[in-house]
């Protein structure tokens, strides 16, 4: 999920073959896409997740467990199975999905999920979610300019990142295609590219802190 690359032909909506996702969205639904390895999910996650929900009037937020990070060696990473769970813990609340459309579509990169869900679901205003810490290595996604230029995308404030995120090369590159947190409802409709930058109460946990914490300690 992390990083984009070139994008392949995959299954789209009434093709044969084409997958289950474990979601149903319609013409005219305001969609926000919430990828990540979750590795392990957490109440940072849960944070972020709602505060796009709410503040950008979404019918629907989809976690998308990617199958693997490819910064990060296999042994890194929980299996598949594992992760969905956890997922699914903490994203119980109204309009919220959790997904392994990755796995499912065969895609290990964001642009070509992005592309493949659009062609799928014609007519949903999708936008692309991420916290702050994300945007602040944005410009590391092979091909990150053009997943801001596929779909909007809204970043939610992180605790201790959030500074050096609006400084980033993506978010210095695109400044000019920056809406008020105001204006957040407008964004689903909006053309790409064109982001949001919302700040709220700040939620301190994170996946490595966690990790940490359940790493077995010698005795």
């Amino acid at each position: 999920m992390w990083f984009a690359g070139p994008a392949r032909r995959l299954p789209a909506a009434g093709r044969p073959g084409a997958l289950r996702l474990g979601f149903h969205l319609e013409p005219g639904m305001r969609v926000g896409l919430f990828g990540g390895s979750f590795n392990p999910a957490h109440e940072g996650h849960a944070h972020v997740a709602e505060t796009a929900r709410r503040r950008l009037g979404l019918d629907l937020v989809v976690w998308l467990v990617s199958p693997q990070n490819p910064l990060k060696s296999t042994h890194e990473t929980a299996p598949l199975a594992t992760r969905m769970a956890g997922a699914q813990a903490f994203a119980r609340q109204r309009g919220m999905a959790v997904s392994d459309a990755e796995t499912r579509l065969g895609s290990r990169y964001t642009i070509d999920t992005v592309r493949a869900l659009k062609a799928r679901f014609p007519g949903v205003d999708f936008v692309w979610i991420m916290g702050a810490d994300s945007l602040a290595t944005f410009h590391r996604w092979r091909g990150w300019t053009q997943i801001m230029a596929e779909t909007p995308v809204a970043v939610v404030s992180r605790p201790w990142i959030s500074l050096k995120s609006r400084t980033s090369p993506a978010a210095k590159r695109f400044a000019r295609h920056r809406i008020a947190s105001a204006q957040a409802r407008r964004l689903p409709g909006l053309s790409p590219p064109a982001w949001v930058f919302l700040r709220g109460p700040l939620n301190f946990q994170s996946s490595t802190a966690l990790r940490e914490r359940m790493r077995p300690t010698d005795l």
